[in-house]
């Protein structure tokens, strides 16, 4: 069954881009609802923007997106990836301004209050789309792809010139709980120098040394080190999930990023909709509901750092 959170949930921080302080609930919605989010500083019938991926308005640094009014907003992919995991099918997102609040850098504090809080079933079924023949988007070396496949399996790939980074590589099937327990708590990551030149640019004025893991060299600079020694690709395998959550439903198969970020994600979802050959929608069994991710998690399952 599609479900919903129990109650509202608030959330309090600063936009990562501006440093500026913003508050986000996260509320209660119907069946068939999808995850929406509102501007509630601006006027109300401009104010909704759906998490969807033809809403995207591609940026290189975060997932942003954007309604046909021009009303934005940014880093989402952190809570969309908190809902996936969590098995939230239905919620509306309110934020006082143009950016979820960045938080710690990972997702695990959204993770740790929606497990708390509790979710509540809605009386329809859960539709997912299952992948029925590879579909791939390149850019350069970078590539992402989807590939049939039971539940959802996601392998990534990294490669950084910095020795703290280097190259790193991971494969999870994403069922039981495993973003909760493995990929949660991975930080968003970035090297010294590319924060030195997105400040001149009056860009990352919310980001610090506790919210995100930055690396110069061989040298990890922020204060406690790395919370797994492969933290970089277990955050990209995170935002992965957050920004194919942008379907718009539960995806059915093997997602495969290499060197892949938000913007290439988003032209994988644009080829796959783009040809109805490669996908059909399902109403899940309850056999294949249990293999989504989200399905049955607890708090008990919240890594070491929550």
């Amino acid at each position: 069954m599609q479900t919903t959170v129990q109650n509202a949930i608030t959330f309090s921080g600063v936009g990562l881009h501006s440093g500026a302080p913003v508050t986000m609930v996260i509320r209660p919605a119907s069946s068939g609802f999808g995850i929406q989010f509102s501007r509630v500083d601006l006027h109300p019938t401009d104010a909704r923007v759906p998490a969807i991926w033809n809403a995207v308005n591609q940026s290189p640094l975060c997932t942003r997106i954007e309604n046909p009014e021009g009303v934005s907003v940014s880093t989402i992919e952190h809570v969309m990836a908190a809902l996936v995991g969590c098995g939230v099918h239905n919620a509306l997102i309110e934020l006082d301004g143009p950016e979820a609040p960045i938080l710690d850098g990972s997702s695990i504090e959204y993770v740790r209050a929606l497990l708390a809080a509790g979710l509540r079933s809605l009386d329809a079924p859960v539709v997912a789309i299952e992948i029925l023949k590879p579909v791939e988007a390149r850019r350069g070396e970078a590539f992402a792809r989807l590939v049939p496949g039971e539940g959802l399996q996601i392998d990534f790939r990294i490669d950084f010139e910095d020795k703290a980074i280097g190259t790193q590589f991971k494969r999870m099937n994403m069922s039981n709980g495993s973003f909760v327990r493995e990929l949660s708590d991975s930080r968003t990551f970035c090297r010294k120098s590319d924060v030195d030149a997105m400040r001149a640019q009056g860009l990352a004025l919310g980001g610090t040394m506790e919210n995100a893991v930055v690396v110069d060299g061989d040298a990890v600079l922020s204060p406690g080190g790395l919370r797994y020694s492969d933290e970089a690709v277990r955050h990209k395998m995170l935002d992965a999930l957050g920004d194919l959550a942008l379907a718009g439903a539960p995806i059915i198969g093997h997602y495969i990023g290499h060197r892949a970020g938000h913007a290439l994600t988003n032209d994988l979802l644009r080829a796959l909709f783009a040809d109805p050959t490669s996908y059909r929608l399902i109403e899940c069994t309850e056999a294949q509901a249990a293999l989504l991710p989200g399905a049955g998690v607890h708090l008990g399952e919240l890594p070491r750092v929550a």
